[in-house]
């Protein structure tokens, strides 16, 4: 009888609580989204941590790149003259440093800053070069009292010679009845001369290097001269 009357008001309470319990979680995530909003759980309203730390670490970083490049480009305008800096992203070419160079030796002349140099009349002390490497330097040297020259020296002097020599053969050849035979043979030295132009260049200081024969070009200068 109990447990019957038990049973009958659970089957009535439990409705009730039912009805309580979804209003008060209705409340609550109302809270969360705002007044006026609908029952938005509160996971939708909030930012992802994680999301907000790698903005954060991005926005970092950005900010040192950009100090970092503040830095590198007021280190690189303290090395130019007085005269090329606070022009922004302007190119600044060799060029612009040669004027420079230039004007400022002008007016070091103008005002007088090259008269009575420590020296002047006399002959210049050619047997150390300060812009050589210190080893490179004292080869020379030793080289230079013994009457010998660098590889390179000897070198440029053969190949001028063989150059010279081969432009005579070719203009003997030009225009002769075996000229078809001294071709192959003109054309041979050539290739020769040209990989000792070639071992010259690998060899020779950096401004040195020279350009080796080229048939076309030979014999177009062979056909200009006859035209003239």
């Amino acid at each position: 009888m109990v447990g019957a009357i038990a049973t009958r008001r659970s089957g009535h309470l439990l409705p009730l609580m039912i009805r309580s319990m979804t209003r008060d979680r209705a409340i609550w995530y109302s809270s969360w989204a705002g007044p006026g909003s609908g029952p938005v759980p509160p996971s939708s309203s909030c930012s992802d941590p994680s999301s907000n730390a790698s903005s954060s670490a991005q926005s970092n970083q950005k900010k040192l790149s950009h100090r970092l490049s503040a830095v590198i480009d007021a280190v690189n305008e303290r090395k130019l003259p007085s005269e090329l800096r606070g022009r922004g992203n302007a190119v600044r070419s060799e060029t612009d440093i040669v004027n420079v160079v230039e004007q400022r030796i002008w007016h070091s002349m103008e005002e007088g800053h090259f008269e009575n140099l420590p020296g002047k009349g006399k002959p210049l002390n050619l047997s150390t070069n300060p812009h050589a490497d210190p080893a490179e330097d004292t080869l020379y040297r030793i080289l230079s009292r013994n009457g010998c020259a660098p590889e390179w020296v000897e070198l440029n002097k053969e190949i001028c010679g063989l150059i010279r020599s081969w432009r005579l053969a070719l203009g003997r050849a030009w225009g002769n009845a075996k000229w078809h035979e001294e071709k192959e043979a003109l054309m041979g030295q050539m290739k020769e001369i040209n990989n000792k132009v070639l071992r010259y260049n690998l060899i020779v200081p950096f401004g040195r290097q020279m350009f080796g024969l080229k048939w076309d070009k030979e014999i177009a200068k062979l056909e200009e001269n006859n035209l003239q």
